[in-house]
């Protein structure tokens, strides 16, 4: 196992993790301020992806394609904000999740019929086609491109929520959303930012993720799965939580898949090595997030309630 591959994928990990952080950050604020279990977001990450690849496909503009992919999902999070979580946001948190069950299944069907069942390819911009070298290791461009950009985003939710009068109003929701609407915020219009928010991110992973997986759908689902474990792991409403749990799921996932055949070969033959790493690595990161519960039952970086 030489260092080389062990520095790809962690860069690999890395590059997963910002992914996830970008799925992860704007529904974890849904979640913290307004209570609200959407489980839809994943679908919001398949319509970045189909919108960035219909325009790429239509244009042959990478920066047509990031503009509609983005915009495109922040007017149907705001769409659906108005229309139908809004109605919801008081109700029980099963009616939450029934409705939102209820448009995956929706927005599954509605791509077939306006793009067809089969998957669509992205191809990767020209611009950012290549290698790059990193401590003397060549690396996609493209892949090192997801990085910067995530950690740039990262870097202006940070001042957004820290440094902005916006994200003060975000973090009371947060820890208090009832004591902020009595002091006469208009709690409304900034469910509807967060929400907004939320779908534009959710939008521009799915724009980095389109030229590197099938474009099908579907596909929202897994990494639907993925961000929720993240959310629990790093904790609730904390948009430091979601960037911490999302680096270390990446990693952990990714070197799980990547090393556990080749660790569990030297103790047992190939086959039952591939077949028993596998099953393990499938599960890794729910073992990762059950252990932080175990000692930190309210997450990595749980929002502080004052």
């Amino acid at each position: 196992m030489s260092f080389a591959l062990v520095a790809l994928q962690l860069l690999n990990g890395l590059q997963l993790g910002i992914l996830l952080f970008l799925m992860s950050a704007g529904l974890t604020l849904v979640l913290g301020i307004m209570s609200f279990v959407n489980l839809m977001h994943g679908s919001l990450f398949m319509l970045g992806a189909y919108f960035s690849a219909a325009t790429l496909s239509s244009t042959g503009s990478f920066l047509w394609a990031a503009v509609i992919g983005v915009a495109g999902t922040l007017l149907v999070g705001l769409i659906l904000e108005r229309i139908i979580f809004r109605r919801l946001y008081k109700r029980d948190h099963l009616y939450q999740v029934l409705a939102t069950v209820g448009l995956i299944l929706f927005f599954n069907e509605a791509v077939r019929m306006v793009w067809g069942s089969g998957a669509m390819s992205t191809a990767i911009p020209e611009f950012l086609q290549g290698t790059v070298q990193i401590f003397g290791l060549r690396y996609p461009v493209y892949r090192f491109a997801i990085i910067v950009a995530g950690l740039c985003v990262g870097a202006l939710l940070y001042i957004l929520i820290h440094r902005t009068r916006i994200g003060i109003l975000i973090r009371a929701g947060a820890s208090n959303a009832t004591m902020i609407a009595s002091l006469g915020i208009n709690i409304r219009r900034l469910n509807a930012g967060v929400v907004g928010l939320g779908a534009a991110l959710a939008g521009l992973a799915g724009l980095m993720a389109a030229p590197f997986t099938s474009v099908q759908a579907g596909m929202g689902e897994p990494i639907l799965i993925m961000t929720l474990v993240v959310i629990v792991t790093g904790g609730i409403g904390s948009v430091r939580g979601a960037f911490y749990g999302a680096i270390i799921v990446g990693l952990v996932d990714t070197i799980g898949r990547v090393f556990l055949p080749v660790l569990l070969r030297g103790f047992m033959e190939p086959l039952r090595a591939q077949t028993l790493s596998a099953a393990i690595a499938s599960v890794l990161i729910y073992l990762v997030m059950a252990a932080v519960l175990a000692f930190k039952p309210e997450g990595l970086f749980p929002v502080k309630h004052r």
